[in-house]
């Protein structure tokens, strides 16, 4: 049997995980190698509305270990990871640690198993915005330098893992995420009424997300809330889901005297099929996530990227996606043009050129006992 153990902690590992978690049953269900999984969720995004509704509506099992580690600064929230990770290891035994993506929980569980010479896989490697002022940048880079199996979503993510010389540790397998929208739109269609319950029309409004640290403090907080406001104040409704972070920020003063427009519309953080049936049906989308910029993409929903640069190139390759920074009249221009129509459009053919078949969870369940195998074998 070959004994993972998979390490989440934020709402973007929530959705990377549940494919894996369904091939790993697929797996299972056959005559192979059984794999058990056991998951740990560190508790870094610990409210209900960013953590137990994606476990529930995802159907990902519940997790193993809940190390409850909460909010803090980087250090404090890391340390806290790592110390409860190191721990269930000893415990565990593992042949192989799992981690997505880019956040706290990933650098912790990477370090954690590293330092017990347990393999580590990352999923969703490779991906560079080359600004280390990001934290997810610096967690990315130094969770591949310590990886012994990287996963990578796309043919850019291998070839910056090949000018790292990481090349030989890597292997393309598409980008699980479009896994996850492609298994759950149907299952949003039926399940979700979010535009029943906030009386909203299909293609009369866009969509806001905004929760990047560079972007929710301080000048650029209020920056990027003007182009809100200057993008509802040109005529398009926007539909705000806050971010617990940029609501703290909103509720303690961080945006000075700032008032929405009255055509922005702030809600409460919504769950995945919410999103993804919001999303679907939006004119077009304005973000600081990452993930975000990928999903609007697959559905078709143009894109205006709040930040300076993206780790996903791929999108404005393929013109679903425009990288504004917080160019005020960038943004309104972008934004005015997607809501107008002309935003480009983007076949499942394009899609699947930059970002795999859809069947990325498979490659990545297949890689991770090949590589078991080949450990074994050099034993």
């Amino acid at each position: 049997m070959a004994k993972l153990v998979s390490v989440v902690g934020a709402r973007p590992q929530f959705v990377k995980i549940a494919p894996v978690c369904r091939a790993i049953a697929r797996h299972n269900a056959g005559a192979g190698e059984p794999i058990e999984d056991r998951i740990v969720h560190t508790g870094q995004h610990y409210d209900p509305g960013m953590s137990d509704v994606f476990f529930e509506e995802l159907g990902i099992p519940r997790a193993d270990f809940d190390l409850g580690v909460g909010s803090g600064s980087h250090g404090v929230q890391t340390a806290r990871m790592l110390e409860g990770i190191e721990a269930l290891l000893l415990k565990a035994r593992p042949d192989a640690v799992v981690v997505y993506g880019d956040t706290n929980s990933t650098i912790a569980g990477a370090l954690a198993a590293a330092k017990l010479h347990v393999p580590v896989v990352h999923v969703e490697a490779g991906l560079r915005s080359f600004n280390r002022r990001m934290p997810e940048e610096i967690n990315r880079v130094a969770t591949d330098h310590i990886s012994d199996l990287l996963l990578a979503p796309t043919l850019t993510a291998m070839r910056h893992l090949q000018a790292e010389q990481l090349g030989n540790r890597a292997v393309f397998t598409g980008d699980v995420m479009l896994d996850a929208v492609r298994h759950n739109l149907a299952v949003a269609g039926e399940r979700s009424r979010v535009l029943e319950s906030l009386g909203l029309e299909p293609r009369s409004y866009g969509v806001v997300t905004l929760h990047r640290a560079e972007n929710t403090a301080g000048e650029r907080l209020r920056g990027a809330l003007e182009i809100l406001n200057s993008v509802a104040g040109s005529g398009v409704t926007l539909v705000f889901p806050v971010h617990p972070r940029t609501r703290a920020q909103l509720d303690g003063g961080g945006a000075g005297d700032w008032a929405a427009h009255p055509r922005l519309r702030l809600v409460p953080v919504l769950g995945y099929l919410d999103m993804l049936r919001l999303v679907g049906n939006a004119q077009l989308v304005l973000t600081d996530s990452g993930g975000l910029q990928k999903e609007a993409l697959f559905l078709g929903t143009p894109c205006v990227t709040l930040r300076d640069e993206t780790e996903w190139p791929e999108t404005v390759e393929a013109g679903g996606n425009v990288v504004v920074g917080l160019d005020r009249e960038r943004a309104v221009a972008a934004a005015t043009r997607a809501a107008a129509g002309g935003g480009g459009t983007t076949t499942d053919q394009h899609i699947e050129r930059w970002f795999g078949d859809g069947h990325a969870a498979e490659r990545i369940v297949e890689a991770i006992l090949r590589m078991l195998a080949q450990r074994r074998a050099d034993r």
